[in-house]
This record gives structure tokens, C-alpha cells and sequence, in this order.
């Protein structure tokens, strides 16, 4: 059973604000001896401060060491110490600052903005999406964020935890609603745990028409699940703060560096959960520079590929020639990559790309009928298709002006019965990157097999690269889970 406690250091701080929840007074939890060797136990800590050895401080520090969940976490503690280290964090919310903050304050007489943040909420319905945001990042119950006006655009100027007994009396009642509003929707009854041993998350966007798993294949998954007595529940970017719930995290969801994704990623690997894709995966996978020196460094064949700078233009035309492939260094599912077929499309390609990147990517133009993808999970091969060129198209993916795409057939093979050498090099490339779940993607002509990119989230999607293995292509995903956690629990 999940035991929910709330810890504050007077019971006047919390009043009647948490409804249906224990509340303990912080000595009886820092020392009572009911609380030593208690397991399953999660705690809001409510102390006052929770500076650097404060009581705050310890209370989550010894709730960590007891394995109890504790919101806030010490590593939140100590990254909102620093501008420093939580800058960095906020700098991808740049925009949403920017939107947010200007629908709000359209007259520009205000040049400073101070925003109480109560478990994600604030009382500015304007500003919510932007404090939900700021609490996934930085999961702490009291905040407030401090923006200040610089040349025309909002800036983050300080991030701070607020004491919960110097609440005035709106702040409170504000208070109040986020508290059980985070009540009802975190700590839901307790799942009987007999007969599991672990719990997985699977991060998904059931609105992405492109999700590297389809519906069919995320329930196939739970049933792995069930048959391996791992409890498998599907979460979505709204979930960020019920991460400590789990064992592992799956993410099966498109990946990119400033984005929910990899929050969710790093957020994971620091409360020591087994993760794939895992941040260190995704931050090498996602950018095509990045993996074209990783290659290249390695002598992984690959297409002719320059890096370019906008200096680098002329000496790239008779390097490559035309046709000549055009990537930005971030992008998914044939998104950002481009054919130039001569000089002008080159100039006209590379002038658009440039605006948004200090490099990008070229490459030798070379056509197959069909590219392969081989799926490597912990460094051994786990299905190998081929994916055939949409009609009348260059690419496997062929999209429309209205956002519609259509896309070629498929194969999958049996990995022993595909080539050899592609099923080699795939293997090879994914095991520069880590020990996760990647597809490799590769051309293959008379001349050689060539390395296109290495995807971190690769799909797995039912009908099609399970079309040999049926479920036992996610009897061996959810077992890898298993395995990487019995590893960590028999340490």
C-alpha cells in the first residue's frame, strides 16, 4: 500500500488545506521511529525553507535515503539555489515566456512580473501554461518566478521557493485549490502490488499522427507487461510530475533537445529510473552534425557528407555535386531534409536553412528503391525492415502543402535471413551511441552499405516491424526493462 504524507513544520501552515491527507509534523518524521523503515511512502515536503541544510532540507534529504518519494527532490533544491544552473534549464521556454507575458501585460507600462507558482498553478489563468512548464522543470510546491522586461522581451530574472506560512490571504486561498487539485490528480488509489515487480511509464502523444509506436503496438506492450508482472501504464506530457511513481520510463513519443521529451528523460535518469530513450541517446541521436563526426571519426561507411558553414558553400558544390541532400542538424521522419538538383535550388535550400542554424548538413544524393532500418536494443539486433520510397518520390515519407503525407510499403525480415553486412554496420553505428533502443537506418548498392542516421526512438509499430517476431518483439523491450531492473535492485 502507498502511504501519502504531508510534512510541515506547524500544523497552523497547513490548516485545513489538504483534504483527506495525513499531515505530520517534521519531527515526528525526521526522528519518530514509525517512519525508518516504512516503504512505499511518498511525501510532499512543506517546510518552510529549504535551503541548503535547513529542516527542509533534511527532511527530503532522509525521506531520499529511506527511499520514500519526496517532492521536492534535493537535486530541485539546489538547482533552483543557482541562476546558474536553472538559466540553462529555462533557456528552450524562451518563447513560451514571450507569448505567455505578452498577452498578459499588452500596454508595456509593466517591466517587472512576479508569478506565484502552487504546484504548477497560478491564480493569472494566462500564465498557467507557462507555471505548469516551470514545474516540470523545477518540481517544487512554493515557487516564485520573477520576470523582468530587457529591449522589448521578458527575461527570467530570478526563480525562488516560498515559505508557506508567509502566504497572504489570496495567495492561500490560491494555494489551497493547487494543493488538492495535485491531490486528486497524482496520488490516485493504491495499485495492489502482489503481483508485480515493477512499474513502467510509457511517454506517448496520442495526437501525433507520427508516433513512433501506433495504439496497437502501446497495447501490446501492456500486455508484455503483464506477462513479465510489470504494471505498464500509458502517461503523457502532463504527467511530468508523477515520473517518481514509477521504476522506468519508456519514451515512445518523438524526441528533440528543447522539448517535453527530454525532460522527461533527464528527469527520469535523476531519480534513478532505467530509461530508454535516455537523455545522453537522445542528445546525440537528434542532431545530424553530431552524428555525422561521430561516424565519420569511427570510419562507419556513410554517404559522401560535408558540414557546412555559410562559408563553406562553394567548396561543398564540387565536393558533392547535384543532385545533393540537405539536412538541418535536428529533425524527424524525413522532416527537414531537402533535395537540391542545382545550384540554384542549393543557394535557395541553403539560405532558408541557414536562418535557423549555424550549420547544417550535406550530403552525396544516392537513390535505392528502399532504405533499411535495422532495431538494435542493448547492442544486439531486433528486427531488420525495409521501407520502400512513396510513389513518384525520393523519400520514404512524401509530404503535402496541407500537412498530409502518404509513404511506401514495407519488409520485415528475419534478422538472420537479412544481409549480413547491413545487419553488422547497424549494430556497429548504434553502439557508438549506447546501450538503448535505435534504429539504424541504411542504403545498400552494389558498391557498399552506407549509414543514413541513427534513430533513438525507433518506430515499433504493430503490422510492421513486428511482422516476424509478432510479441515477441515487446516480450524482449519490456524483458530489457526487467533485466536492467533486477540488475539495480540486486546491487
Amino acid at each position: 500500500m502507498i502511504q501519502l504524507l504531508i510534512v510541515v513544520e506547524s500544523f497552523k501552515d497547513i490548516g485545513t488545506g489538504a483534504v483527506g491527507c495525513p499531515v505530520v509534523h517534521v519531527d515526528d518524521y525526521l526522528t519518530g521511529q514509525k517512519y525508518f523503515a516504512s516503504r512505499n511512502v511518498q511525501v510532499i515536503n512543506l517546510c518552510r525553507s529549504y535551503k541548503y541544510l535547513s529542516i527542509g532540507y533534511y527532511t527530503s534529504l532522509l525521506g531520499e535515503a529511506r527511499k520514500h518519494r519526496v517532492i521536492p527532490s534535493v537535486r530541485s533544491m539546489l538547482d533552483i539555489s543557482s541562476r546558474a544552473l536553472y538559466s540553462t534549464d529555462t533557456e528552450a521556454m524562451s518563447d513560451v515566456v514571450q507569448k505567455a507575458l505578452g498577452k498578459h501585460f499588452t500596454d508595456g507600462s509593466d517591466e517587472t512580473c512576479k508569478v506565484e507558482i502552487f504546484f504548477g498553478k497560478c491564480n493569472l489563468p494566462a500564465l498557467n501554461d507557462l507555471a505548469r512548464q516551470l514545474f516540470e522543470i523545477f518540481p517544487l510546491p512554493l515557487m516564485q518566478a520573477v520576470f523582468k522586461r530587457q529591449d522589448g522581451r521578458w527575461q527570467l530574472s530570478a526563480l525562488k521557493a516560498m515559505a508557506i506560512n508567509k502566504l497572504s490571504a489570496d495567495s492561500r486561498n490560491t494555494f489551497n485549490d493547487a494543493l488538492n487539485a495535485y491531490l486528486k490528480r497524482r496520488w490516485r488509489l493504491p495499485k495492489q502490488k502482489s503481483t508485480t515487480r515493477y512499474d513502467l511509464a510509457i511517454l506517448h502523444n496520442p495526437d501525433d499522427p507520427q508516433s513512433p509506436s501506433n495504439k496497437r503496438a502501446l497495447d501490446k506492450f501492456i500486455k508484455a507487461g503483464k506477462k513479465l508482472k510489470v504494471e505498464v501504464e500509458l502517461i503523457n506530457r502532463n504527467d511530468y510530475s508523477r515520473l517518481a511513481e514509477f521504476d522506468a520510463l519508456f519514451v515512445r513519443d518523438t524526441t528533440r533537445i528543447n522539448h517535453y521529451t527530454y525532460r522527461f528523460s533527464k528527469k527520469a535518469e535523476s531519480e534513478g529510473m532505467v530509461v530508454i530513450d535516455d537523455p545522453q541517446s537522445i542528445l546525440r541521436c537528434t542532431n545530424k552534425v553530431y552524428l555525422a563526426e561521430l561516424l565519420s571519426g569511427n570510419r562507419i561507411p556513410t554517404p559522401r557528407t560535408a558540414i557546412l558553414g555559410k562559408q563553406d558553400l562553394d567548396a561543398a558544390k564540387h565536393q558533392l555535386g547535384f543532385p545533393m541532400v540537405l539536412k538541418v542538424p535536428e529533425g524527424a521522419f524525413s522532416q527537414g531534409v531537402y533535395k537540391a538538383q542545382n545550384e540554384e535550388e542549393f543557394f535557395t535550400i541553403t539560405n532558408r536553412l541557414f536562418k535557423t542554424s549555424e550549420l547544417i548538413l550535406a550530403q552525396e544524393f544516392l537513390y535505392t528503391p528502399y532504405d533499411w532500418r535495422v532495431g538494435v536494443l542493448n547492442g544486439e539486433p531486433l528486427f531488420a525492415s525495409q521501407y520502400f520510397m512513396s510513389k513518384q518520390h525520393w523519400q520514404i515519407l512524401k509530404y503535402h502543402e496541407d500537412g498530409k503525407f502518404e509513404e511506401g510499403g514495407f519488409k520485415t525480415w528475419e534478422v538472420t535471413e537479412a544481409p549480413q553486412h547491413v545487419v553488422e554496420t547497424a549494430v556497429k553505428a548504434a553502439n557508438l551511441i549506447g546501450n538503448g533502443l535505435y534504429g539504424v537506418d541504411l542504403k545498400a548498392d552494389d558498391n557498399g552499405v552506407y549509414v543514413i542516421e541513427v534513430n533513438d526512438n525507433p518506430n515499433l509499430d504493430a503490422g510492421v516491424e513486428d511482422a516476424v517476431l509478432k510479441d515477441e518483439l515487446y516480450n524482449r523491450v519490456i524483458g530489457e526493462f526487467v533485466r536492467r531492473l533486477d540488475t539495480i535492485k540486486a546491487r
